[in-house]
């Protein structure tokens, strides 16, 4: 079994910073990619920003130039650094690990972090 666990998420002012870690850990070989979605209130999951493991990183547009994914593979983690937050920044941060089986590759996702930014 894999456990993916989030930390970093809470409220802050607009304008303000956030950093958000996941760590994975259990059965792992190996990690595709690995990233993070986030679902607003009302509205569908979405992408925030993914790195795979030769290094290849991909934002949304919306937060091109605020947000930073980094990966560190010798420990199974990914972060998220949040700068120059916005009140449309507001929703629960998932991160995803893409693991390889002899079956094919799956997704893992962690339980949700609260990121809540004030006007």
């Amino acid at each position: 079994q894999v456990e993916l666990l989030e930390s970093g998420g809470g409220l802050v002012q607009a304008g303000g910073s956030l950093r958000l870690s996941c760590a994975a850990s259990g059965r792992i070989f190996i990690i595709n990619g690995m990233g993070w979605y986030r679902q607003a209130p009302g509205k569908q999951r979405e992408l925030v920003a993914t790195a795979n493991r030769g290094g290849r990183i991909n934002y949304t547009d919306s937060v091109k130039g605020r947000f930073t994914i980094t990966r560190d593979n010798a420990k199974n983690t990914v972060y998220l650094q949040m700068n120059s937050l916005k009140p449309e920044d507001t929703a629960v941060y998932y991160c995803n690990a893409q693991i390889p089986r002899s079956t094919g590759v799956y997704d893992y996702w962690g339980q949700g972090t609260q990121v809540t930014v004030s006007s």
